[in-house]
């Protein structure tokens, strides 16, 4: 995290509850969690957010949500603790927004991360699940470092060597896990998907906790130990 220069928060969001709300927005993300980054000056805006979020301020509580679900991924135990409150208020909204969120994989899985990030878990909360909508990952191979390429869904499911310039790459299957064998976040996860009727984000999870083969040094490895390992 870096700092930023403080900005005049009750102005800024004094300005949401009109027709331009979408502009507003876009500028709060943009000052606020620029590309996904978390700044020092980030967390002030948690109180603001937390009155939309629960209907206490003007504004969208599904954008107010996603952006504290952002902030809170990144926040440390004395951050956690400054903003206790928030953080507990934020949790239920995000649950029945992820609850809500039956058509819309992106908006699931941004959710999910949302909840886990109130439930203090700083890991999968932190971008990781993305690949999930996305179906594909990039991450190196632990034992020979090859770039490969992760996919599961529309595009296959297998590891391939990473060589996008070769019409041919090299190509393993992927080696995905047992739903009752996941260890209980993963598990909690795949049910939450599974109930959603969100099957093909159901399904990524279990190639996410899977493993994959190097198709360039056939080492079998787990997958999700190296996305967490992936900067």
């Amino acid at each position: 995290m870096i700092a930023r220069p403080s900005e005049d928060l009750p102005a800024a969001f004094a300005r949401l509850g009109g027709e331009e709300d979408g502009r507003v927005w876009s500028e709060l993300w943009d000052d606020l969690c620029h590309q996904g980054s978390v700044y020092e000056d980030s967390f002030p805006a948690l109180p603001y957010l937390a009155a939309i979020a629960t209907g206490r301020a003007p504004g969208a509580p599904l954008d107010a949500v996603l952006m504290s679900g952002l902030i809170v991924s990144a926040a440390d135990d004395e951050r956690s603790a400054r903003y206790a409150d928030e953080i507990t208020a934020l949790l239920p909204v995000a649950r029945a927004l992820l609850d809500a969120a039956t058509d819309d994989a992106p908006a699931f899985v941004y959710l999910l991360q949302c909840v886990l990030a109130f439930e203090g878990e700083r890991v999968w909360s932190a971008g990781r699940l993305e690949g999930l909508f996305e179906q594909e990952y990039e991450l190196d191979c632990p034992a020979c470092t090859t770039a490969l390429f992760i996919a599961f869904g529309d595009h296959g499911f297998f590891a391939s060597d990473g060589d996008y310039v070769t019409a041919d790459p090299a190509r393993a299957p992927l080696l995905p896990a047992d739903p009752s064998t996941l260890a209980p976040l993963p598990a909690r996860l795949h049910g939450t998907a599974a109930r959603a009727g969100h099957e093909a984000i159901a399904r990524g999870l279990t190639h996410l906790f899977g493993r994959a083969v190097c198709p360039s040094c056939a080492t079998a490895f787990p997958v999700a130990d190296e996305v967490v390992r992936t900067p």
